[in-house]
């Protein structure tokens, strides 16, 4: 981290407690890649607004929010993957600071048989709408209080989502077979 990444997590940790977590030493990220830091699912929403507002980070962009399955598939990889999860990866950067930040949050693949949620930030950066129903759609994460949370690239009865390691592709649809 340098040291505006841990200017930035100390700022968080006094205002948020364990809520904001930096990465542990293995999960760091690449030199090449953006500065990250873990967010407790329901502490998501106002440590997004805080990063917004607060005169010393200014994060008014949000980038794209992405989801990463992490299923162990192969017995090889399941050391390396570790326990199945699903991360909510939010790119973040300030335009007026010339910053960029990464924000993740872990959740369960499944809750009590159903989609996983997370809150959503749509009410913070208004990019955030089209981007929830786009991860909402192709991954499975449900983004409570969203304002129109919906499908946008399958149709709504499609079943599944189509970027879960385990999705599996129908041998047909509403009597139209595929390849």
């Amino acid at each position: 981290m340098t040291h505006d990444d841990e200017e930035a997590l100390s700022r968080l940790q006094a205002k948020f407690g364990d809520g904001v977590t930096a990465p542990a030493p293995r999960e760091k990220a690449s030199p090449t890649s953006d500065p990250w830091l873990l967010v407790e699912t329901p502490r998501l929403a106002e440590v997004a607004r805080f990063l917004r507002n607060d005169p010393a980070s200014v994060f008014d962009c949000l980038n794209s929010v992405t989801v990463v399955d992490y299923l162990p598939i192969d017995k090889k990889l399941a050391a390396a993957v570790g326990e199945e999860r699903l991360e909510v990866v939010y790119h973040l950067t300030s335009l007026s600071r010339r910053k960029r930040l990464t924000l993740k949050v872990v959740t369960p693949r499944s809750v009590d048989g159903g989609l996983p949620e997370v809150p959503s930030v749509a009410g913070i950066w208004k990019t955030a709408d089209w981007q929830e129903c786009e991860a909402y759609d192709l991954s499975g994460v449900r983004f409570t209080g969203h304002p129109n949370l919906r499908r946008l690239l399958c149709p709504e009865d499609w079943e599944g989502h189509p970027l879960r390691k385990d999705y599996a592709m129908p041998l047909e649809y509403h009597g139209i077979r595929g390849r």
